[in-house]
């Protein structure tokens, strides 16, 4: 289930809620009690390496238009 990030405007507590995608604009009362918050934008960072994959092997047969044939 995916998190999203609210900011409470009266007290500027900023919290997380678990909670479907379909309820991701319901309203969410701040921990401390308020009911006027707002949604924030998330941004998401992927961290990793990446590999370039193996060279393909030509393919035999030569080249051409008609996979190796000539096209006279």
């Amino acid at each position: 289930m995916p998190r999203y990030e609210y900011r409470c405007r009266t007290c500027g507590t900023t919290f997380e809620l678990r909670r479907p995608m379909a309820q991701s604009s319901a309203p969410a009362p701040c921990p401390q009690g308020h009911g006027d918050t707002v949604k924030l934008l998330s941004t998401v960072a992927v961290g990793g390496t990446a590999t370039a994959a193996p060279a393909a092997a030509p393919a035999s047969g030569g080249g051409g238009c008609c996979g190796g044939g000539c096209c006279g």
